[in-house]
């Protein structure tokens, strides 16, 4: 399985930007998947999740700014991010959670400019 994050850049503090994660395979069946996050100055952290009921979930600071979605039919998914601050700044990927495994993209860098 893979996958292909893309939609980051460079915004300034109260934009908004997309991102996209690209299964080489169908998301249906599947147990979920998350968007994570690091910077330099953090660990990697949890950011949203849609399992493969469709039901999200997201971390307290980013509850009411971000918007995690799925197209089944593209196998995507998607986090919308509006009010962007420059604590989001981070490099986000994406992981597929399955019976076989999980299953990392490459990341997609986001910078939020004060």
């Amino acid at each position: 399985v893979q996958l292909q994050a893309s939609g980051g850049g460079l915004v300034q503090a109260g934009g908004s930007l997309r991102l996209s994660c690209v299964a080489s395979r169908s998301i249906l069946g599947i147990y979920g998947i998350t968007w994570h996050r690091q910077s330099p100055e953090k660990q990697r952290e949890w950011v949203a999740t849609i399992s493969g009921s469709g039901v999200t979930n997201y971390r307290d600071s980013v509850k009411g700014r971000f918007t995690i979605s799925r197209d089944i039919s593209k196998s995507t998914v998607y986090l919308q991010m509006n009010s962007l601050k420059p604590e989001d700044t981070a490099v986000y990927s994406c992981k597929l959670e399955d019976y076989t495994g999980n299953y990392w993209g490459q990341g997609t860098q986001v910078t939020v400019s004060s």
